[in-house]
């Protein structure tokens, strides 16, 4: 007894002693975050790219001109600006082309409907499918009307918005599970919270074995109407035209540029977003938001003259929205060769931003591990109350970086408020206009201190 009390007080001066040998990193890193984020909170160069790359080079759908020439840009910009190791990393990309397309219903009225064929889909006959409409909610509901009444029909999914993840499982199969039933052609409600009269595109799926048919969205109006005039009694005929088809694989690349690490230049720290888009608006939010975020992030870092400890190194990946290509292929090629300690991505769009998402694979949220990760984050984040970015959430990361995910990388994903983005997602109302330039302004003051510390500190999240 009397020896434990003896002995009380040293190991709190032992324990006292080791807090003090490590300091916060919000202790560490508050000079240099300051620095950062005042020169991220008046930047006029992130801003200037962004509106280049929407305004004048508009949506960049794989395969498309416009996506080649975004990359040729970014790629020689990189390379003015003074980044290292700029490079063109070449992948092969799906080249889905979507032509001229138009449906109109036929009866009980006259009227053209607004729609947007999805991506991958299969076009028509120059005539056109032209169909009686039935409606169904959900896949159990289709299922249960049969076969017997699917047939020869085309089938609308209206389901009710609830999240992204849940209703966008009808724009993804809808085709095949009708198609499997003898439908004709397949249309959707918009994947949208909500509308003015505007469609929504977006990826669809085809299964080996299942008959291929012509998938396109409608706006969430026409689909609500068509409902109440099939529910009043009516039939309804729909045209449905589209000359959508799928090329051979086309040329495409993954951009990159860094500034290597000045004591461990094979371990880097990873940002950026998908440099392609849908073929419609301008792929504001969804990504160009995230590229420019990303690479201006680098470049505020490269201003100020900071030159972290590992490569820290901004990347525009290549399609994102119908194959991932750019991902896997950053993973398989450049990832294989380098240690990643960390990988960033913003693919959320550019609302006010709240935090920052994170996952390590294999460690649930409470092991000791993504605790500790968890702690390092929170300190980080501290470093950005000011702009309120105050969250790290177990949970998430980014499409283009997943495969690094598997790997074993700790992954991290930049949220926001998302009030209105899937409002714009996917539509032609995906234009710069939508973005706040302060909130934008934001989201590369995050990036830019998030990675710096990441690349910098001592030791990594896996520690």
């Amino acid at each position: 007894m009397r020896r434990t009390v003896q002995l009380l007080p040293a190991v709190l001066i032992l324990a006292a002693l080791g807090s003090a040998q490590r300091r916060g990193l919000d202790v560490e890193y508050r000079d240099t975050a300051g620095r950062l984020l005042g020169a991220a909170l008046v930047d006029e160069g992130g801003w200037k790219k962004l509106s280049h790359i929407t305004t004048q080079i508009g949506p960049r759908l794989s395969g498309s001109p416009q996506l080649e020439r975004a990359l040729q840009w970014i790629f020689e910009s990189m390379n003015a600006e003074g980044l290292e190791n700029v490079r063109l990393q070449p992948v092969k990309v799906p080249h889905w082309v979507r032509g001229s397309e138009s449906a109109r219903m036929l009866a009980p009225i006259d009227k053209a409907l607004n729609m947007l064929g999805l991506g991958g889909s299969v076009g028509t006959t120059p005539q056109g499918v032209t169909a009686p409409v039935i409606v169904v909610r959900t896949f159990d509901e289709l299922e249960a009307v049969g076969r017997a009444k699917v047939e020869g029909k085309i089938v609308l999914y209206d389901d009710v918005w609830t999240d992204y993840g849940g209703t966008s499982l009808y724009r993804g199969s809808g085709a095949e599970r009708a198609a499997r039933l003898g439908a004709v052609a397949a249309l959707v409600r918009s994947t949208a919270g909500a509308s003015l009269y505007t469609a929504h595109t977006g990826s669809q799926r085809d299964s080996d074995g299942a008959p291929k048919i012509p998938a396109a969205a409608i706006t969430v109006e026409d689909a609500a109407w068509i409902r109440r005039l099939l529910e009043s009694g009516q039939a309804v005929t729909v045209c449905l035209k589209m000359e959508a088809q799928t090329l051979p694989d086309a040329d495409s690349a993954n951009v990159m540029g860094e500034i290597v690490g000045r004591e461990l230049p094979n371990e880097v720290v990873v940002l950026g977003g998908h440099i392609d888009s849908w073929d419609v608006g301008q792929g504001a939010h969804d990504d160009a938001s995230g590229v420019i975020s990303a690479w201006q992030a680098l470049s505020l870092v490269k201003r100020l003259g900071l030159k972290p400890r590992r490569t820290l190194r901004a990347v525009g990946w290549t399609n994102e929205e119908n194959g991932v290509r750019g991902g896997t292929a950053y993973r398989n090629e450049i990832a294989a060769q380098q240690k990643h300690v960390a990988a960033i991505e913003m693919d959320d769009g550019a609302e006010r931003p709240l935090g920052f998402d994170f996952s390590l694979r294999d460690a649930g949220p409470e092991s000791p591990q993504s605790l500790s990760a968890q702690r390092k984050l929170e300190e980080i984040v501290r470093l950005l109350d000011a702009i309120g970015v105050t969250r790290i959430v177990p949970g998430g990361g980014g499409t283009d970086i997943a495969p690094l995910k598997q790997d074993g990388t700790p992954t991290l994903g930049l949220f926001n408020l998302r009030e209105h983005y899937f409002d714009w997602h996917h539509s032609d109302a995906d234009t710069l206009d939508k973005i706040d330039p302060q909130y934008f302004r934001r989201c590369i003051a995050a990036l830019a201190i998030m990675s710096y510390v990441l690349a910098d500190m001592p030791g990594t999240l896996a520690d």
